[in-house]
């Protein structure tokens, strides 16, 4: 029972707290205050009494960092930061930091990649701090190119992309999808996506001057033929013709046409509402 858990959990870290105080601990009174810490921990887990297994983890982690035990340390402080993430996710990050601290010391770079996503998506979902957010998935994005694991740093930099967008950081989001519509689009099995990530650069590209437009979807025509063909470029051709003609009427009608078959989501509609009020007599929506 939880209650049962809970106390059991409480008088283990106690009589782990005084055995650490009465000893001069040698080397297996330290190992063994460790082990009693991560069994205290995990009852408290098993009570969902976050704060107090987060705490007990913390224990652990620096016994484990006396002596010299980097793997289990590091462990010890994701155990701690997977627990405090229910409650308390500053102290969650701290945590994190400190277990990326260590994994990058020893040269585990995919591993801190990892650990620095769950941050971002921290300040994502619980924060709401968007800036950190993406100097997270910078850094793992860093870490991934290092480790030449591309995939992963192409989906970490998506995410910086899509956030300076909605940032109105629009030179960096353009580099962004144009380099990441450049890896893709001579792989095989992903160049189908290469088509949005130039679609995307050329909204934000659209959104900054017409002209830039333009010859941005000119260029990505030249480097990536299939582009041509494709729905987005045939839609940004569509859109450059309504704006220069500041027709309303003719830029939502292009955008429904191609929303009823490729769904729209809330970001692209964010920019195509941010280009249609840089029309005249624009009335602010997409209906």
């Amino acid at each position: 029972r939880p209650s049962s858990c809970s106390g059991l959990g409480l008088v283990s870290l106690r009589e782990t707290e005084r055995e650490v105080a009465r000893q001069e601990c040698g080397p297996h009174k330290v190992e063994e205050a460790c082990e009693m810490y991560c069994r205290a921990a995990n009852m408290f887990k098993m009570a969902k009494n976050w704060s107090a297994a987060g705490a007990a983890f913390c224990k652990a982690a620096r016994i484990h960092s006396q002596l010299q035990n980097k793997h289990d340390c590091a462990t010890s402080f994701i155990d701690a930061g997977n627990a405090y993430k229910k409650i308390d996710p500053n102290e969650a990050i701290k945590c994190l930091n400190a277990a990326i601290d260590i994994y990058t010391d020893m040269g585990r770079f995919t591993i801190a990649a990892k650990h620095h996503i769950n941050i971002a998506e921290i300040y994502e979902a619980e924060l709401v701090d968007i800036e950190k957010a993406i100097a997270h998935y910078e850094q793992a994005a860093d870490y991934y190119k290092g480790e030449e694991s591309n995939s992963s740093a192409n989906k970490c930099l998506l995410k910086v992309g899509a956030y300076s967008a909605q940032l109105e950081q629009y030179a960096k989001a353009i580099e962004i999808y144009e380099q990441v519509g450049s890896n893709t689009m001579d792989n095989p099995l992903l160049k189908y996506s290469a088509k949005e990530y130039f679609f995307k650069a050329s909204l934000c590209h659209f959104i900054v001057d017409e002209l830039n437009a333009k010859i941005a979807v000119e260029k990505y025509e030249e480097m990536f033929p299939a582009f041509s063909d494709s729905r987005e470029c045939k839609l940004l051709k569509k859109l450059l013709e309504a704006h220069e003609e500041q027709n309303c009427e003719a830029f939502t009608e292009a955008v429904k046409e191609f929303d009823s078959i490729s769904r729209l989501d809330q970001w692209h509609t964010t920019l195509l509402l941010r280009i249609k009020k840089t029309i005249q007599g624009d009335e602010g929506d997409l209906k």
